[in-house]
């Protein structure tokens, strides 16, 4: 085996075992009990609360993985203003907290699929705010999404599971809310992309370093850093599970980075939208998310509007402006790791 095989092998494996663990500890944590104390609905152990937290450990984490990546491979200054980067960091940061606090509502597969249809609120956005335009085969794969994402997100109606559904719906509604934080990052970061062009790792650097600083003060005006320390002493072990997540989710980054850097950005992207294909059939085999037909076909139809979109969504460019293209399509790789 040649060795560009072997790094696509190797950046490929690693991608989908990294992310496979980190979304499997992700719904542990979120979904998961904590303890064998009775609680005060009937049910044994405590749930998992702390949003604020959780993505506080994670922007740390990427940002200590965007650092290594400066001090191995430095980068020309940037000149970005800090304006931006805060606004794209709340933008960013809210997109993070909703989809994590959707998991308690709804099962790990509608995040995975909803959060897939990320390129609806990019393209509404574009539209509306960039004044970009699209070819037209491109709004056809992108109403094959939407189309997957209602059938996939529509309820039945069945009165004996009302209380759930009622649930659900909190669930959804901030899935909703992520994919339009998700849409109003991209616009930002376009924004920031025309008037100085940062690298992907400054981006990374800088966004979750200010998300960090919005998120300690969020856990210290709202007490829950006090109550999550007090948590995480009752159960030790969510210790080791935020270290396993943290882990692997660098891990999953530094592969992204190796696929993206000998590849280019359409293999990664065909391989992470692969491995969140894979990682829905995952949580239905073993977490007993069970999904019905009309279910199963809308997630065929969203990851097949963006398979379809990869590769024939794209109008042909001058080679300058391909090169550009791919540069920030590359950087949004790097920047969607861990979202």
């Amino acid at each position: 085996m040649t060795n560009n095989k072997q790094t696509l092998v190797i950046s490929a494996v690693g991608i989908f075992v990294c992310y496979f663990y980190f979304a499997i500890l992700q719904e542990k944590i979120t979904r998961g009990r904590y303890g064998d104390e009775l609680q005060d609905d009937g049910s044994r152990g405590e749930r998992f609360t702390y949003m604020l937290a959780l993505v506080g450990v994670q922007c740390v984490c990427n940002w200590v993985f965007a650092k290594a990546l400066l001090t191995i491979t430095p980068q020309p200054e940037d000149g970005t203003p800090k304006a931006y980067y805060a606004s794209s960091a709340l933008t960013y940061l809210l997109a993070m907290i909703s989809s994590n606090m959707a998991l308690r509502w709804v099962a790990y597969p509608m995040q995975v699929v909803a959060k897939a249809a990320k390129p609806i609120p990019v393209m509404l956005l574009g539209v509306l705010v960039g004044r970009k335009s699209y070819p037209m085969q491109k709004y056809l794969f992108v109403l094959l999404i939407v189309v997957g994402v209602i059938l996939f997100m529509f309820k039945d109606s069945k009165a004996s599971a009302g209380a759930v559904l009622e649930h659900e719906t909190i669930g959804q509604l901030l899935l909703i809310m992520s994919l339009s934080m998700d849409g109003l990052t991209g616009a930002i970061q376009e924004r920031m992309r025309a008037h100085s062009a940062p690298s992907a790792q400054h981006m990374m650097l800088a966004m979750n370093g200010w998300s960090a600083m919005i998120v300690s003060v969020g856990l210290l005006v709202t007490g829950e850093g006090k109550a999550f320390v007090l948590f995480a002493l009752r159960h030790p072990e969510l210790f080791t599970h935020l270290t396993l997540l943290a882990l692997t989710g660098a891990l999953g980054q530094l592969f992204i980075f190796m696929m993206v850097s000998s590849f280019g950005a359409l293999a990664c992207s065909v391989v992470t939208t692969t491995r969140k294909f894979f990682t829905v059939l995952f949580s239905v085999l073993f977490f007993g998310n069970a999904l019905s037909g009309r279910q199963w076909v809308g997630a065929v139809l969203v990851f097949c509007g963006l398979f379809a979109d990869m590769f024939f969504g794209r109008k042909p460019a001058p080679a300058k402006e391909k090169l550009q293209k791919q540069k920030d399509k590359s950087e949004g790789e790097l920047l969607e790791a861990k979202r």
